[in-house]
């Protein structure tokens, strides 16, 4: 009788026990989630703002691409379901358009990162004059894309007074008409131009964050130059190199002012991007319900491309895979 009682009342302990510590839990909880929401509270405004200026919009966005609508047709407005995403699959401009957007992306990335890392390694050497080149070199990036491209346009490639066609004659070269026999070729070298710094800057920043001892330790083992920067500059460099590209796509994706500044996209659409046609579509042409439905396409595909884009960069950083 007394083992029982004994054995009722530990019983009877542990619970009320395990009952305080699950109040204790339950307080602890409730004052954690209460500091996390105060914590959070700042940002809440910046949130609201951006869903408003951006998912609204988008809402909005995938509301029209389900509509026949023409601005220029009164009373055209019907609801067709998918239809306008059947005709932009079926359209043969767009592919080549889009076609136009990767190889101007690919280029001026890559083309953009190469000579960024060869500047970035002239500038990681001490030389006279070092801040001057480099203030001076980074100046492409804070000129206007607008200002830039006029520069270009009236400025250097212009067929009668343009800077790189008096160059040229000055060997004999006759002139030529860059702009209008080379109109995506021009887009690209404009922004190649503007786009190195930014390249310059961030591998810049890989170098001089590079250990020192280490490219002792390398010579001192008898590496020269080339196998030091294979070896042990370029792994070091990699995540950099991955960022610049990947925050230089993003960017040139939305490429619209030098287009329309230096081709307006001609000859034909020989050199317009997504953003562009999409522009044309539907201020110019004024279809409001196939412009919607190749913004939803372009922004649905870039969505993809940049959420495995960041995965490989937060691994690169990391060490492991991140969740976009």
């Amino acid at each position: 009788m007394t083992v029982t009682a004994d054995t009722t009342a530990g019983a009877s302990e542990t619970a009320v026990a395990e009952r305080v510590r699950r109040i204790r839990e339950a307080k602890e909880t409730g004052v954690s989630r209460a500091e996390a929401w105060r914590r959070r509270g700042p940002l809440l405004p910046a949130l609201i703002f951006m869903i408003v200026v951006t998912q609204v919009p988008f809402l909005f966005t995938l509301y029209y691409s389900t509509l026949s609508w023409n601005l220029v047709r009164p009373g055209s407005r019907e609801f067709i379901g998918l239809q306008n995403y059947v005709t932009v699959a079926k359209d043969s401009q767009f592919w080549t358009v889009a076609l136009n957007t990767v190889v101007l992306i690919v280029g001026v990335v890559l083309i953009s990162a190469f000579f960024g890392l060869l500047l970035a390694l002239l500038l990681d050497r001490a030389f006279l004059g070092r801040g001057v080149v480099r203030t001076l070199l980074i100046t492409p990036f804070l000129v206007t894309p607008v200002a830039a491209a006029l520069i270009w346009k009236t400025t250097i490639l212009d067929p009668n007074n343009g800077i790189l066609n008096w160059l040229l004659s000055l060997v004999g070269i006759e002139r030529m008409d860059w702009i209008g026999q080379f109109p995506l070729a021009m887009v690209m070298v404009m922004l190649i131009w503007q786009w190195t710094p930014f390249m310059m800057l961030l591998i810049l920043a890989g170098l001089q964050s590079m250990p020192r001892d280490i490219l002792e330790a390398g010579r001192v083992d008898g590496a020269n130059a080339f196998q030091l920067f294979r070896e042990l500059t370029l792994p070091h460099l990699r995540r950099f190199i991955e960022l610049g590209v990947v925050l230089g796509a993003i960017f040139l994706v939305n490429t619209f002012d030098a287009i329309y500044m230096m081709t307006q996209g001609g000859p034909g659409i020989a050199s317009a991007n997504l953003p562009f046609y999409i522009y044309q579509r539907a201020f110019l042409g004024f279809d409001i319900g196939q412009a919607a439905a190749m913004g939803v396409v372009v922004v649905v595909f870039t969505i993809v491309i940049a959420s495995f884009a960041l995965r490989l960069i937060f691994k690169s950083f990391t060490g492991k895979e991140e969740v976009a």
